[in-house]
């Protein structure tokens, strides 16, 4: 748990686990629009719904209920691959912190979902100062898990980057998230990404967010944006 929630990735991983169960047969997962509606806690029941189903592209929602009422809804896209008719690589990722071997490790509060993770520093600033947060993140135990759903659940493991230009400490909550997997297999080395959040904009109590995740070779895997409530 995250608070009163589950934490927001593991949510938006079990969301996808569950239309994989349902419908086995999809094309690779390739995008996700997921509202965060109210606290993930106990009692958790699962709809999927098959809103659309084209030659290459289906489109699938899948809803998560606690105690009876809505907390996730996802609207979820697979797609047939084809021949490429445009290639843009995205850009390998700036400031290349170093291997996440040789970077120093953070330690992981034991109350959040956060002791799930191995976490170590990707950038050399720290308190506040520009609102960009990277780390380099991994799964603590994944043996037998399915890379893209690691990569869900690290998607949205980092607080908003808008943190480190708050005034005075205060809750922080994921509203909603809406992202591109670039690498449908979501390849990488021994279970490490290299996670950053960086606000956009951040007013009237609300902040965008840009959530990005790359390889443990610094390829660019996932592609995002989120609002983030900023309370306090």
């Amino acid at each position: 748990m995250q608070g009163r929630t589950l934490f927001g990735g593991a949510s938006a991983a079990l969301a996808l686990a569950a239309v994989r169960k349902a419908m086995p047969d999809l094309p690779p997962f390739r995008a996700a629009q997921v509202g965060f509606v109210a606290p993930v806690g106990a009692n958790l029941s699962f709809k999927v719904e098959m809103v659309r189903q084209g030659r290459n592209v289906t489109q699938v929602r899948s809803d998560i209920a606690s105690d009876g009422k809505l907390a996730l809804t996802a609207l979820m896209l697979f797609g047939e691959s084809r021949e490429p008719n445009a290639l843009h690589p995205a850009s390998k990722v700036d400031q290349w912190p170093g291997a996440p071997e040789d970077c120093e490790g953070v330690p992981s509060p034991t109350n959040f979902f956060t002791q799930n993770l191995e976490i170590r520093r990707a950038q050399d600033e720290r308190g506040k100062g520009p609102p960009l947060v990277r780390r380099w993140v991994r799964l603590a135990d994944r043996e037998g898990l399915d890379p893209v759903i690691q990569a869900i659940v690290l998607g949205d493991a980092l607080p908003p980057g808008s943190m480190r230009a708050m005034q005075r400490q205060g809750p922080l909550s994921s509203i909603n998230w809406s992202f591109n997997l670039l690498d449908p297999e979501a390849r990488t080395r021994d279970g490490w990404f290299l996670a950053e959040a960086a606000s956009d904009h951040a007013d009237h109590g609300y902040s965008s967010e840009r959530l990005r995740l790359w390889n443990a070779d610094g390829e660019q895997v996932l592609a995002g944006m989120q609002a983030a409530a900023i309370f306090g």
